[in-house]
C-alpha cells in the first residue's frame, strides 16, 4: 500500500478538475460528524458540481484576489 506523501504526490499531479472530484470523493468518505452544521459542505459540493459541469462559471486567481481587495478594500 502507497505511503500518504506517494499519494499526495500523485493527487497533486492531476489536473485541477481531477483534484475537484478527487477531493469530493475524500470528503464524502468522511464520517457525517466531520461536516459542517452550517451546510458549508453542501455549499461546497453544489458549487463544485456547477464548476465541473461548466468551467466558464470560475473565475482566475486574479480576479478572486481583485474582488476581494475591493470588498475588504485592501
Amino acid at each position: 500500500m502507497a505511503d500518504i506523501s506517494t499519494v499526495e504526490e500523485l493527487a497533486l499531479g492531476l489536473s485541477t478538475s481531477e483534484r475537484a472530484t478527487l477531493a469530493s470523493k475524500l470528503l464524502r468518505s468522511l464520517p457525517e460528524f466531520m461536516r459542517d452544521d452550517d451546510d458549508g459542505y453542501a455549499e461546497a459540493m453544489r458549487r463544485r458540481d456547477e464548476f465541473l459541469a461548466n468551467p466558464d462559471v470560475g473565475i482566475t486567481p486574479e480576479e478572486l484576489r481583485r474582488r476581494i481587495a475591493e470588498r475588504f478594500d485592501i
